[in-house]
């Protein structure tokens, strides 16, 4: 699912990050990686997203939430 799809309080691991490449890169230098752990705090009816990973409070538009593909984590 995307990013703009999760739902608000919940984590999840984030498996790709598919954007153009010069924000791809400013994503990995926020933290935004494969196999990170991202809890969505907020969302928007335009498909913006509020997000925590590693600490640190992010806002992403619809175009950027939409190429970050994440998946609910597993708990034991």
């Amino acid at each position: 699912m995307k990013l703009n799809e999760g739902l608000i309080g919940r984590t999840y691991l984030v498996k790709s990050v598919v954007v153009n490449d010069t924000i791809t890169r400013r994503l990995e230098a926020l933290g935004v990686n494969e196999m990170t752990s991202v809890t969505v705090l907020g969302k928007k009816g335009s498909g913006s997203v509020i997000f925590k990973v590693r600490g640190t409070r992010l806002a992403v538009g619809k175009r950027i939430s939409d190429g970050i593909e994440i998946s609910e984590l597993a708990w034991k």
